[in-house]
């Protein structure tokens, strides 16, 4: 048995082989439902020879895949992204290869990117292939993943919409309808009392209370799954948020369901649930009568297909199109030949969005099929949207084009505040005296752009920020007072070895101020965190990014005057130099540091080096004693070629016969106390032909 490929993962997989020669790396870029992963298997299959190293998000998602081959690779290893990250140190035992990167746009993640990286970095001549059905991450701030981690080097890319136009997926039918929406009412209501033009306010109130009756008067959920629901002992997976969203949509169903089953079957499925295998693999199995429902948190978000969903539920609310695509693919699958259903009932209008986006690959697909794939009529109105809440939603975009219009408004203010002094320094809780809350809108856009908040912030809008001195980050105010504090400092004391506790005449925590930026020229490096200028500022001024090593050569230069005025670092542990270092402690500390071998030390080899110069020793006693003997047998035997030393024999005060002669009980009786002889020294002995008997 092999594995056989679709005509689409075919045309990807050999495109991938090639470019695997050429570049070696590549990306396949493919909507989920479409089998991407066995592009991945085939290719394990064809090289059977090679070692494969294959990481995904988690060992579920891997398996579940794995079993859709019906076959057992021996070629590969298997790890989570998570495992990876907490195993750093086995990287250099794996030496793979192929590097599989599964739900590769992941990899952006700052703890699993670095392993993934120093994994990259470690095996440069593997040939990585990455798999996903999207290479953006939308929000952080837009980063392509395909081209930081594959350099570009797509092999084949594929929209979920072109998939539905091309029929590798099934075309859905997409039902829109409203379980809750007081919350959204609230918001509205909540921005349109912010509204700084009364004219604007009644109309948009008006259009508020349209809305409200709009959607009081839409059906019920019981109807609406009644009606569309055509098969009623089809499978659906319900995406929730939380096990407590989970918990609160799971006693709906007897509401939501009566019509369509009195009786369903329900399942549950979320991670560190020791029950969801056992739940998950029942959902599959149950071939029964009645609806069966799997309720489940991330956990089907990506990688896990279930081959006969008949459609799912959309109860999480977000603002990610990864996640949108994702959870509507769970109900799509490659040669299906069904028509799943759709129910999108998130409690977030603004989702609503990804419908016009997934219309719009469709759009662009019509377009170049003919061109690329040839004619064919069936791909006309392929995808059926059925708008329960067509009323409401357009009332609701009505409302959202004069609540953003309000945009420009607050933007006039902010200008006007900006022309008056020279900078957006906005307190939050500023409001203009026309009644704008200009304060808190400064806030939001901020947010808005760092994707801590859902909105709409495009590059125009950022640009005309920019141009009136927006500051995206709030601690970037500070700079210019900073500096001033620093040149004070630096003017009383001569210098910046300010405490993190310090704070000025006036108030302002600047030993804080200093700490953080110390930790995040640490992270990110000189260059990522501050600019030339801020540079120069600084170090005109003496700044110390890294104290530890500062203080380690002012001790150590301590150290070592002690070590020439002596000629030994036998200093007490309670001495102190006349400049105030506790050189005693300090000694005592690095002894131990030296001599615990099994924990990890914060010194570096310079460092150790350093301290060796100065006779500062990282060996215990013992050892120390040990290896000044051994050195003196060694001397013996290459001046006789034998450590036949007579008992009485002495040399520099050293009894070494009897050393000879306690070393040999030693060997014939281990468990006599006295010295350690394990196999390690055993073996230097045998070096210099030691004669046990």
């Amino acid at each position: 048995m092999s594995i056989h490929l679709y005509r689409h993962n075919e045309d990807a997989y050999q495109a991938a082989e090639r470019m695997l020669d050429e570049k070696g790396m590549a990306a396949v870029i493919h909507p989920t439902g479409s089998g991407k992963s066995m592009i991945a298997f085939k290719l394990a299959e064809r090289h059977s020879e090679s070692h494969f190293l294959w990481l995904s998000p988690s060992e579920y998602i891997y398996q579940t895949q794995l079993e859709n081959t019906g076959l057992a690779f021996s070629n590969i290893a298997y790890m989570s992204y998570s495992r990876l990250m907490k195993n750093e140190d086995c990287i250099e035992t794996l030496h793979p290869d192929y590097i599989i990167l599964d739900e590769f746009h992941r990899c952006g993640a700052a703890e699993w990117g670095r392993s993934v990286k120093k994994l990259l970095d470690t095996y440069p001549e593997a040939k990585r292939l990455g798999l996903s059905a999207t290479n953006i991450r939308y929000l952080d701030n837009q980063r392509n993943m395909a081209v930081e981690i594959f350099e570009g080097n797509i092999a084949s890319e594929m929209t979920l919409g072109e998939a539905i136009i091309r029929g590798i997926l099934p075309e859905p039918k997409y039902v829109i309808a409203m379980y809750s929406y007081k919350k959204e009412l609230e918001q509205l209501k909540k921005r349109i009392k912010n509204l700084s033009n009364k004219g604007l306010i009644e109309e948009n109130q008006k259009l508020l209370e349209q809305l409200r009756r709009a959607l009081e008067q839409a059906d019920g959920l019981d109807d609406v799954f009644s009606k569309h629901m055509s098969k009623k002992n089809g499978k659906y997976i319900l995406f929730c948020s939380s096990k407590e969203h989970m918990d609160e949509m799971k006693d709906q169903a007897g509401e939501w369901f009566h019509k369509v089953d009195q009786n369903p079957h329900i399942y549950t499925a979320f991670y560190n649930n020791a029950a969801t295998s056992k739940e998950f693999a029942a959902f599959k199995a149950d071939d029964s009568s009645h609806l069966k429902l799997l309720y489940c948190i991330d956990m089907l978000n990506e990688g896990i297909h279930v081959d006969d969903v008949d459609g799912v539920i959309l109860l999480r609310p977000t603002v990610s199109p990864i996640i949108y695509m994702q959870q509507i693919g769970r109900a799509l699958s490659a040669g299906s030949g069904e028509t799943p259903v759709i129910f999108d009932l998130v409690n977030n209008f603004d989702s609503l969005y990804c419908v016009d986006c997934l219309q719009n690959e469709m759009q662009e697909a019509r377009v170049l099929f003919p061109s690329i794939y040839g004619k064919n009529s069936r791909f006309e109105d392929r995808f059926r949207i059925i708008d329960e809440t067509k009323d409401s939603r357009k009332l609701f975009l009505r409302l959202q084009d004069n609540l953003n219009s309000a945009w420009e408004v607050y933007y006039a203010a902010a200008r006007q505040w900006y022309e008056a002094t020279g900078h957006l320094k906005v307190p939050k809780g500023y409001v203009t005296p026309s009644g704008l809350t200009l304060g808190s809108w400064i806030q939001t856009q901020r947010k808005v752009h760092g994707g801590r908040k859902a909105g709409s912030l495009n590059p125009e809008r950022i640009h005309l920020l920019e141009k009136i001195g927006m500051i995206w980050t709030v601690s970037d105010y500070k700079w210019d007072e900073a500096v001033r504090e620093l040149q004070k400092y630096h003017d009383k004391y001569g210098n910046l070895d300010i405490k993190a506790r310090y704070v000025t005449e006036g108030g302002w925590a600047l030993g804080k101020w200093v700490s953080n930026l110390r930790i995040k020229v640490k992270k990110y490096g000189l260059e990522q965190t501050l600019t030339e200028e801020q540079q120069s500022q600084l170090e005109a001024l003496g700044m110390i990014w890294d104290k530890s090593k500062e203080n380690w050569e002012r001790y150590f230069e301590a150290a070592e005057t002690y070590y020439r005025a002596n000629g030994n670092l036998d200093v007490p542990v309670k001495y102190t130099t006349e400049d105030g270092i506790p050189l005693g402690r300090w000694l005592s500390n690095l002894r131990h540091q030296l001599l615990v071998r099994d924990r990890q030390s914060a010194l570096s080899d310079e460092q150790r080096k350093q301290l060796r110069s100065i006779g500062l020793q990282d060996e215990s006693k013992p050892e120390q004693q040990w290896n000044m003997k051994y050195d003196l047998a060694r001397a013996y035997y290459e001046e006789h070629g034998n450590l036949n030393v007579p008992a009485a024999y002495a040399v520099d005060g050293v009894k070494l016969g009897r050393w000879i002669a306690n070393i040999r009980a030693k060997r014939k009786h281990p468990e006599s106390s006295g010295m350690v002889l394990d196999d390690t020294r055993i073996r230097q002995m045998d070096l210099i032909g030691m004669d046990w008997k």
